[in-house]
């Protein structure tokens, strides 16, 4: 499927190679992968690794639901106790 100098592609043919150019980056990231796993099989603290992985995964995801889990306090609420910290701090 090759465009001739000047020719447009329909969209068909611009979604192939939209998925041609997808299913070749996850060919080679999945080749990569499995380069690590393989060379991580051969090393003898494997298992310490793991367990550091599933630490930082772990923190990530702690950090990830604090982030978008979390609701933000009102803003007028907060304005509010500023107010009364202030009137607090000035004595009346």
């Amino acid at each position: 499927m090759t465009r001739e100098a000047g020719r447009r592609a329909g969209p068909g043919e611009q979604a192939v190679l939209l998925a041609a150019g997808l299913a070749d980056v996850a060919v080679s990231t999945l080749g990569s992968a499995l380069g690590a796993v393989r060379s991580l099989a051969r090393r003898s603290d494997t298992a310490e690794l793991v367990a550091e992985a599933e630490q930082d995964l772990t923190a990530r995801g702690r950090l990830v639901l604090d982030r978008y889990a979390t609701v933000p306090p009102a803003h007028l609420e907060v304005l509010a106790q500023h107010v009364l910290a202030r009137r607090a701090g000035d004595g009346g």
